[in-house]
C-alpha cells in the first residue's frame, strides 16, 4: 500500500507540474503572438488591447483566437479587405476614435457572422460601399462621422441588423437633399428614387419647353399668314379700276 500511495502522490505531482508547464507554454505562446504595442490577456477568451498605441494601420499579426479586439484611439485611416478574415472567434471590435475614411467592400469578411459589437464612432467616414456591412449581425456604432446621406448609405443601413437604432444616430454632414444637411438621417426617406424623380422632372420640363415652342411657332405662323393676306387684300384694293375703251362704248350703243 505504501508503494501505491507513493506512486499516486508522485503521479499527482507530475500531473500538476505538467499542467503548470502547459499553461506556461500557452501563456508564453500567447504573449509571443501579441502584436507589437498591444497587450494580450485571457478572460473568457483572448483579449487584445491596442488602444492608444499610435498605430497607423490594423496589425496583420493578430492572434487567430482573439475574442475582443480594441484598436481605438489610434491613427488608423482605412480598413482593408479581409483584414479580419482569420479571427473566427472575434465578438467585439472597437475601432472608434481613429481617422478612418475608407472601408473596403470586404473589410469584415470572415467576422460578419460572429461579431456582436462593432464600434466605428468618432471617425471621418463619409460613405462606404453598399456591401461593406453585408451579413453583419453586430450592433454597429457609427455616430460622429461626417456622413453623406444618399442612396448608398440608405442601402447600407437597411442591410444592417440593427439599422433602425443605427440610423437614428447618424447625422448627415451633407445630403443629396440639401435641406437635410446637418440633420438626423431620415430612415423612412426614399433617397434611391431621387435621381429618377429628377430625371422625370427634367423630361417634363423639356417636353413642356418643346410644346411651348411648337405652340408659339403655330401662333406666329397663323398671325404672319393673316398679316400677309391682309396686306395682299389692301394691295388689290389699291389698284385702279379698269376703264372702258371708247370703241367698246360705241359698239354697245349701236347694238342697242
Amino acid at each position: 500500500m505504501h508503494l501505491v500511495d507513493l506512486w499516486l502522490t508522485r503521479s499527482l505531482s507530475m500531473c500538476l507540474l505538467l499542467q503548470s508547464f502547459v499553461l506556461m507554454i500557452l501563456c508564453f505562446h500567447s504573449a509571443s503572438m501579441c502584436p507589437k504595442g498591444c497587450l494580450c490577456s485571457h478572460s473568457g477568451g483572448l483579449n487584445v488591447s491596442c488602444s492608444n498605441a499610435n498605430l497607423k494601420e490594423i496589425p496583420r499579426d493578430l492572434p487567430p483566437e482573439t475574442v475582443l479586439l480594441y484598436l481605438d484611439s489610434n491613427q488608423i485611416t482605412s480598413i482593408p479587405n479581409e483584414i479580419f478574415k482569420d479571427l473566427h472567434q472575434l465578438r467585439v471590435l472597437n475601432l472608434s476614435k481613429n481617422g478612418i475614411e475608407f472601408i473596403d467592400e470586404h473589410a469584415f469578411k470572415g467576422v460578419a457572422e460572429t461579431l456582436q459589437t462593432l464600434d466605428l464612432s468618432d471617425n471621418r467616414i463619409q460613405s462606404v460601399h453598399k456591401n461593406a456591412f453585408n451579413n453583419l449581425k453586430a450592433r454597429a456604432r457609427i455616430a460622429n462621422n461626417p456622413w453623406h446621406c444618399d442612396c448608398t448609405l440608405q442601402q447600407v443601413l437597411r442591410s444592417m441588423a440593427s439599422n433602425h437604432e443605427t440610423a437614428n444616430n447618424v447625422i448627415c454632414k451633407t445630403s443629396v437633399l440639401d435641406e437635410h444637411a446637418g440633420r438626423p438621417f431620415l430612415n423612412d426617406a426614399d433617397l434611391c428614387n431621387l435621381p429618377k424623380k429628377t430625371t422625370d422632372y427634367a423630361m417634363l420640363v423639356t417636353m413642356f419647353g418643346w410644346f411651348t415652342m411648337v405652340i408659339s411657332y403655330v401662333v406666329y405662323y397663323v398671325r404672319q399668314n393673316q398679316e400677309d393676306a391682309r396686306r395682299h387684300l389692301e394691295y388689290l384694293k389699291s389698284l385702279p379700276s379698269r376703264q372702258k375703251k371708247p370703241e367698246e362704248a360705241d359698239d354697245i350703243s349701236t347694238v342697242v
